[in-house]
């Protein structure tokens, strides 16, 4: 069974393994524990299986305004709705904060995310040219009323 819950400074270092293990650029460990401690308007989400945090999602609120920053899943916990229900909660808490739209960057190749953005409800709204440090891959940005 997986369970959700809002992440904490002890969970940095399980949340940058899956980091590492998911994106091609990576944040740093560091990254992680200044979102934690320093970042007032971040807030993440963990997914635990069996009391093993096997996916995240993180997000900043501004305002009345949410923006998602990372979401990512273990590869042998794709496909099981794990991203999704990240998603939900983020946009749940993001809602309970006051926020009244949340916003995304996601590659534009990446059609598996990007169908899972619409079946939440997100919609295109532009694009964000050589946005990734990697391989300066463009960012389809897509956006939702909460």
């Amino acid at each position: 069974m997986v369970t959700y819950r809002l992440m904490t400074l002890a969970d940095a270092a399980a949340v940058h393994h899956i980091e590492e293990a998911v994106f091609p650029a990576p944040w740093t460990l560091e990254s992680f524990e200044m979102e934690m401690t320093k970042n007032t308007q971040a807030t993440y989400v963990v997914a635990l299986e069996d009391d093993e945090i096997i996916g995240f999602c993180g997000m900043w609120i501004v305002l009345d305004e949410s923006q998602i920053t990372n979401v990512a899943v273990m590869p042998a916990g794709r496909g099981k709705g794990i991203g999704e229900q990240l998603m939900r909660e983020a946009m749940r808490i993001a809602k309970e904060q006051g926020c009244v739209v949340m916003s995304l960057e996601v590659r534009v190749t990446n059609d598996v995310a990007q169908n899972l953005y619409r079946k939440l409800g997100f919609q295109a709204g532009g694009i964000r040219k050589g946005y990734y440090t990697d391989n300066q891959e463009d960012a389809l940005v897509m956006w939702v009323n909460l």
